[in-house]
């Protein structure tokens, strides 16, 4: 755990170095999507959920409870 807490520490580190511009975003892009896949480690375990496994002990469970709809309003080109 250490181990992968450092990684981020270092990629976090690289991104604060780097300068951004339109010709950092990829790069930028990247070191962000590494820091999300390390993250995703450090919670769920090496693989995680990501993995193909299909075991329910691992990853985030939110518990279904009361009768509730939710409807959404608006115009339908915003955004």
């Amino acid at each position: 755990m250490a181990d992968i807490q450092a990684k981020i520490d270092e990629i976090e580190a690289e991104m604060a170095r780097t300068q951004k511009n339109k010709a950092t975003n990829y790069h930028l892009g990247t070191l962000k999507a590494k820091i999300a896949k390390l993250k995703s480690e450090l919670v769920n375990g090496p693989g995680g959920k990501s993995s193909g496994t299909k075991n329910s002990e691992r990853g985030f469970d939110v518990t279904k409870s009361g009768d509730t709809r939710v409807g959404l309003v608006g115009f339908p080109s915003v955004g």
